[in-house]
């Protein structure tokens, strides 16, 4: 595999000059693909060419069952160039490549469309590269007898980390870490190690933001390496067109089915609508909105409900990456049929954002109560290239067994980790294979200690309780509070008569009174009013009531029509309960004893869910002793003595 890729990277050397190290990728990764291909294809090339003459006049869609039949493989070319002939004539190269690459089945020419290598072919030949670059990987034998898909994967999959590396765009937009991925995939797989190496094994991997393939390709190899027969089959789809076709060329090359890695927005064209999967992997994108697919999401959240992905709710619209949550969600198999287990990696703020009754904590409720949230564990910071914030991988799963129903476990892997040597953009930190050992040992053994706690699923829900507290005001015709009267919109609509009637009756009521008891102050307005001639309508005379009111704990509580407390909604305050407790009990002893008067609005109340990951692994430091502070200090001062006295003798 060494030498395959330091063939290939030298070839993307010798671009030096017309092209940047930035885009020697394009140019090495399609070459490599076309010339994979082609020795693919080489051994039923002439029975391909030989059924295309004989089939010409059948409709198109029978001639590619035809002609697939033919090839042996879920693509063809009816060219009859190879990359042998094409660099025989070098003068109409050019030409002959554009009429080779025409010659594939639609499924693969779509790769090298969107590898935009009409492009890259043309600066070649431009630059008199192209006959150079053409002739050097015709002489590279990547024939599946000398290379097998899993070796021909494993060089395609460093090209990709080498262009990467050298690309001048951010890294981490279309690349996981390696390593990152690794921890994810031994999560997914820990618990199934036993059926996974059993004979006749046929399994499904799903990636909605595939990238560029890497979650789909090391599951792939940690698989086969584990059960070389298994029958594995990966699933992928992508939005950005180069890494889809890097991802659809690795699994091309890989021997996977070309047509199981689409195009498009997963969130509003899912490309696998009707289908299961058994894992799921995704690292969907931090902290970026999802306006552009709102209207799509809400249609499918109000029409479809739980029928559709997104019944449990919406989170707000600028992280959108929960709604990715609920998508592996809802490609789970039933757990009739086996079920599935998922991993994705997402930031901190699903495990907390948002209150009772909102998008976040609905989500985060309907997980908990269909029991789907088997692990959590939290990553050091600085892992990702284009983040240096903390990141936490979910396991979800509708398939516990024994101990793990109704339960959640939560590891603390933040400390895990070794230094880079130098960082790689905001990457500073890795995941040893200790580390990923020591985390996958705690996910597996599921035991309560330091770095792994054991909770039950109803410890992360709670009840939001509005406290409501009586409102008391006293009313006085004070000159400040007249003239807010007289800014209210209501009285400004007054014509100039009934205003000047208003105040005469304002000003009747006197500033020596000061009313506390809403009845008797309504009685006193009304008779200043009557006396001055001016019925006060209802509209007004909330609007007056309200401006001459004032907050009076030593005044009467305000009553509705039946009698009842009126609550104060500047007193209004919000608890939360834990689920277990009854809500009575927990508001005599902690809102009685300091508002005796106050009581719960139940019909306000809302079931929410957080999972506060840091809190549970919070260790306390103590300050150190005063005495070793000060022994410091004075150290410090010592020295500082000392050198002021160098620098007086000096003087």
């Amino acid at each position: 595999m060494v030498n395959h890729v330091a063939f290939i990277w030298n070839i993307a050397e010798s671009l030096r000059g017309p092209f940047k190290p930035s885009e020697y990728g394009s140019v090495v990764l399609p070459f490599t693909v076309l010339r994979r291909l082609d020795a693919v294809l080489a051994d039923t090339k002439p029975a391909v060419l030989q059924t295309a003459k004989a089939i010409w006049s059948l409709p198109e869609m029978l001639q590619a069952v035809t002609l697939t039949e033919a090839s042996g493989h879920e693509f063809y070319n009816t060219s009859p160039f190879d990359l042998g002939k094409l660099v025989a004539d070098p003068q109409d190269l050019r030409a002959n490549l554009a009429s080779y690459l025409a010659g594939f089945s639609p499924n693969v020419r779509d790769i090298f469309e969107r590898f935009e290598f009409d492009k890259t072919l043309n600066k070649l030949a431009e630059k008199n590269k192209l006959f150079a670059v053409t002739e050097k990987f015709a002489q590279a034998d990547f024939h599946p007898r000398t290379v097998s898909n899993i070796q021909m994967g494993l060089v395609f999959e460093e090209l990709i980390r080498f262009a990467n590396e050298k690309s001048n765009e951010t890294a981490g937009d279309h690349y996981t870490p390696r390593e990152v991925i690794a921890l994810m995939v031994q999560l997914l797989f820990a618990l199934d190690d036993d059926a996974l190496v059993k004979s006749g094994v046929v399994r499904s991997i799903y990636d909605p933001t595939a990238g560029t393939g890497g979650m789909l390709s090391v599951a792939d190899e940690y698989l086969r390496r584990m059960n070389p027969g298994i029958q594995l089959s990966l699933y992928g789809q992508d939005y950005n067109d180069a890494s889809y076709a890097i991802c659809k060329a690795d699994m091309v090359i890989k021997g996977q089915d070309v047509d199981n890695i689409a195009l498009g927005d997963t969130l509003t064209e899912d490309a696998f609508d009707e289908k299961k999967f058994d894992y799921g992997l995704s690292n969907p994108p931090f902290g970026v909105d999802w306006k552009d697919q709102r209207a799509f999401v809400d249609d499918e959240h109000t029409k479809l409900g739980f029928n559709g992905r997104f019944g449990p709710g919406t989170p707000t619209v600028s992280d959108g990456a929960m709604l990715f949550l609920l998508h592996l969600v809802s490609k789970m198999r039933r757990p009739e049929d086996g079920g599935s287990r998922m991993a994705i990696v997402l930031n901190g703020s699903p495990l907390f954002s948002g209150g009772a009754g909102g998008g976040e904590s609905n989500i985060r409720q309907w997980l908990l109560d269909n029991d789907l949230v088997e692990a959590i564990i939290g990553l050091p910071k600085d892992m990702f290239y284009n983040t240096g914030i903390s990141t936490y991988i979910w396991i979800l799963t509708n398939r516990k067994e024994g101990d793990r129903k109704g339960r959640v476990q939560l590891i603390d892997g933040r400390e895990m980790f070794v230094k880079l040597r130098k960082g790689l953009g905001s990457k500073r930190n890795e995941l040893s294979q200790q580390n990923i050992d020591a985390i996958v040992s705690l996910y597996a053994g599921f035991q309560d200690g330091e770095h792994s706690k054991i909770f039950r699923n109803e410890d992360f829900l709670y009840r939001t309780i509005t406290v409501e507290r009586p409102l008391r005001l006293n009313w006085h015709a004070a000159p400040a509070r007249i003239d807010a009267v007289f800014q209210t919109k209501a009285v400004q609509k007054l014509d100039e008569a009934d205003a000047a009637t208003l105040r005469a009756a304002l000003d009747r009521l006197g500033t020596d009174t000061v009313w506390k008891n809403r009845t008797a102050f309504h009685k006193a307005l009304k008779d200043a009013a009557k006396a001055e001639g001016l019925t006060l309508p209802a509209p007004l005379l909330k609007t007056v009531t309200t401006e001459l009111g004032d907050q009076d704990d030593t005044a009467d509580t305000c009553t509705d029509s039946k009698g009842n407390p009126e609550p104060d909604a500047s007193l209004r305050d919000t608890e939360n309960v834990p689920w277990d407790e009854n809500v009575d009990d927990y508001v005599a002893r902690e809102v009685f004893p300091y508002s005796p008067n106050a009581w719960v609005d139940h019909s306000k109340t809302k079931a929410g869910a957080e999972i506060p990951f840091t809190r549970h692994f919070y260790r306390y430091i103590p300050p150190r002793p005063l005495e070793e502070i000060d022994r410091d200090l004075e150290e410090v001062m010592f020295k500082l003595r000392a050198m002021l006295v160098e620098v007086e003798v000096e003087d």
